[in-house]
Order: C-alpha cells, then structure tokens, then sequence
C-alpha cells in the first residue's frame, strides 16, 4: 500500500516539477543569456553572463556558437593587404602614404579611394599581429552575439568613424593607416555589451588583478587621447583609436546594448510626454496645462512664462482649435 501510494504521490507530483523547471528556464531566459564553454576558444567562462541593457523575451535562444566567417575574412584582408603594402613599400618608397594612406591632402585633392584604403593599412608587423590578437580574440564572441551583418557594419563604421577622428583631431601634413579604427570599434562595443565580463586574472605581488573588458575599452580611449596630443606628426595609426571608440560605442547603443545615454533617456522621455498629450481629454489639458498658466500670466503677466511654456500654451490652444473644428 505504502509503495503504491508513494507511486501514486510521484505520479502526480511530476506535473508539479515540470512546471516549475519550465518556469524557472523562461525566468532565466529573460534575464541571461546562457554562455558555454567553447573548449577550443581562448577566452572561457563557466557562468552566466549579462548582456548590458538587453531584453529578453520567453522564447529567446541561448547563446550558440556560430560559423566566424566575417571575422576570419577580415583576418584575411588585413593579411593580404598587409603583404601587398610591404610590396609596394619595396618597389616605390612613399606610395602608401602619398595614395593610399588617408591624409587632408588626400581628400582635398578628391583620392576617395583612400577611405577604402587606409582602413586595412598597418603602421608595422606589430601593429598587424596587435591588432589581430585582439580582433580574433573578442571578434569570436562578438560575431555571435551580433551576427555576421552586424559585426561587418561594426568594424566598417569603426574603421570609418577612426578616419574621421584623424581628419578632425590631427594637422594637415599627418597621414593615417586606419586599420586601427575598426578594431577599436570592436573593443568597445565588446565592452559595452559584455563590461563586466573577466578577459584574464593574475596575481601581482600576492594581489590578484582582474581585467575586464570595461577596463580594456577605458585603456585604449586613454591611449588614443595621450596619442593623440603627443605624436601629431609623420605616418600614425593611434589617431583612429578615438573615432573607432566613439563607432563602437553608438553602434551598440543603437542595437540596444549597454545603459541608455543622456541622449537617449531624453527622446524617450520626449516621446513619452507626446503620447500622454495626445491621450489627454480638453478638461486634463485645461486644468493640467492652461490654468496653472492662465494663473502665472495674472500673476506676473505675459512675460513671465518660459519660451517652453509658450510653446506648451500655443500646442494647447491649436489642440482646442483642432477639438473644436472636429464637432
């Protein structure tokens, strides 16, 4: 009797645990996204990760790992361009930074082709193995996250935001290799989205150092900002640290990562004020925004009220007008 009633009990108490393993799988998907460990990838992590200032619905899909193919192709484009410099560094001295490196002589002289150009030039083989490192390394994860068209548009607008930076921020006779831009741009869209997320840890001293992304991102602005006021001269590649940062950064807010900016609070908040206008009936508009002006201009007269409480009486009056005319 004992074991049927026990049978009976599981039976009925297995719904019960169904439920709220499926309930706590849907919470969890909102919230996180569930990252895996990629045992053949370098950078690993065995918990859950946030991603900033991401929503998350009932049916999101957890985190994949996906085919790297913008990421290995644009691998590839530095190295083969890389090597076509070298060539053509051997065979004509200059011609890089006379043609193909983008320079204010360069744009007024209309070479447009230079902003296709410059943005896959390296001042070196370390500024190419530097910036390879770090594409590969936080480009992996990235072209997940976004998807190979948003990761390509990603490091485009980075690598062309990096080549206006330079045309504003340094002298005329300053020639940049723009390859940098990009993979700025990458750096701190990966902070944005994942700020807190630990890239490796070390002990200093018997004090253990945690670098996270947020802190890479904040390295390299600091950088391009000292770089930038001191080597303004010759052939350079750190002036497109700021532009690429500054890509980077817009191009994840407008995919809807990272914490909202001023900019962006207040459209919202513009918006938000329009709708609840439009929502409200003659009597809220009459006793929530003319008397309280209506009572100002009896008090201190017309010249007291803000041009903002102009507009807001004159939105008002054409609200009634348009009420009006409508009966």
């Amino acid at each position: 009797m004992n074991s049927k009633y026990g049978k009976e009990r599981s039976a009925s108490s297995r719904p019960f645990h169904s439920h709220k393993e499926r309930t706590r799988s849907l919470l969890l998907a909102r919230t996180v996204v569930d990252f895996r460990i990629d045992n053949s990838a370098a950078l690993r992590y065995s918990r859950t990760m946030h991603l900033s200032g991401r929503k998350y619905a009932s049916d999101t899909q957890p985190w994949t790992q996906r085919q790297r193919i913008v990421l290995l192709a644009l691998i590839s484009a530095n190295l083969a361009i890389f090597a076509v410099q070298l060539l053509l560094e051997t065979d004509q001295p200059g011609f890089v930074r006379d043609y193909l490196g983008i320079s204010d002589r360069g744009v007024r002289d209309a070479y447009a082709w230079q902003f296709v150009t410059a943005m896959f030039l390296h001042n070196g083989p370390w500024h190419l193995l530097g910036n390879i490192l770090v594409l590969y390394f936080l480009g992996r994860d990235l072209e997940s996250i976004l998807g190979q068209r948003h990761f390509l548009y990603l490091y485009l607008a980075g690598a062309i935001g990096g080549e206006l930076g330079h045309l504003f921020l340094m002298p005329a006779d300053s020639v940049l290799v723009a390859a940098s831009g990009g993979v700025a741009a990458v750096v701190v869209a990966y902070a944005t989205i994942l700020p807190d997320l630990e890239l490796t840890a070390t002990r200093f001293f018997m004090v253990s150092l945690h670098l996270k992304a947020k802190h890479l991102a904040y390295g390299v602005i600091a950088l391009g900002l000292v770089l930038v006021c001191v080597d303004r001269k010759g052939t350079v590649s750190h002036s497109a640290y700021l532009g690429g940062c500054a890509a980077g950064w817009l191009y994840a807010h407008l995919l809807g990562f990272g914490r909202p900016s001023f900019l962006q609070r207040f459209l919202r908040q513009q918006r938000a004020d329009a709708e609840r206008y439009e929502q409200m009936s003659i009597e809220q508009l009459m006793s929530e925004e003319i008397d309280p002006l209506l009572e100002k201009i009896s008090c201190s007269g017309i010249d007291s009220l803000t041009r903002a409480e102009r507009r807001n009486l004159a939105r008002a009056r054409e609200r009634m007008v348009e009420k009006a005319q409508s009966e």
